[in-house]
């Protein structure tokens, strides 16, 4: 009988390692890809986690109420529109009763430049804008009961947008009215 002489065991080692091993240096390309590619995924929603525990931190203890400022004044204008003045008023008629918290107005624009119109009627800046539209809102709320030395009123301009300028849509966003209720002092 003739017998067959197989390679020895070391040979076929090296050959299953060497097929393994460009098998696995491909595979293990594709896993690195994956694992950058998680990893920026990770570093990106960090940073966006990051950001919104900022916010969260600001905010921590107060109430933040935000109206669009489209639903409170006409373009352009600061005092408040029938339908403001009716938003206004449920918002007093739930804070004024029992108010022992510090209410914040504060005022916000886009940044669209101030018209000609406006600026003949004082209105010089998105800054002075929003000034006097939380003076309106503040001078409202006291109107409806709302303590005067517990209120105060700011404008921001169009610094601090929650969208994007580029847009309609961002800067409707952006022009808004923000009330913020502090906690109790003890």
């Amino acid at each position: 009988m003739k017998t067959q002489k197989s390679a020895s065991p070391l040979v076929a080692l090296s050959a299953i390692l060497s097929l393994t091993c460009c098998v696995s240096q491909g595979a293990y390309n594709e896993l690195e890809a994956k694992n950058q590619g998680l990893q920026q995924q990770l570093d990106t929603q960090s940073a966006q986690l990051a950001a919104s525990q900022a916010q969260v931190q600001r905010l921590q203890g107060a109430i933040k109420y935000t109206v669009n400022s489209d639903l409170l004044f006409s373009s352009g204008g600061w005092s408040l529109s029938r339908q403001g003045t009716q938003i206004m008023a449920r918002l007093a008629n739930k804070l004024a009763p029992d108010q022992q918290n510090k209410l914040a107005v504060g005022g916000y624009t886009d940044n669209t430049p101030i018209s000609p119109a406006l600026r003949a009627k004082g209105i010089s800046s998105n800054q002075v804008l929003s000034e006097k539209r939380a003076e309106a809102v503040m001078q409202f709320l006291i109107s409806q009961g709302v303590k005067p030395d517990m209120i105060s009123a700011q404008g921001f301009g169009d610094s601090d947008p929650v969208a994007s300028n580029s847009t309609a849509a961002g800067r409707a966003q952006n022009r808004r009215v923000e009330l913020s209720i502090a906690p109790p002092e003890s």
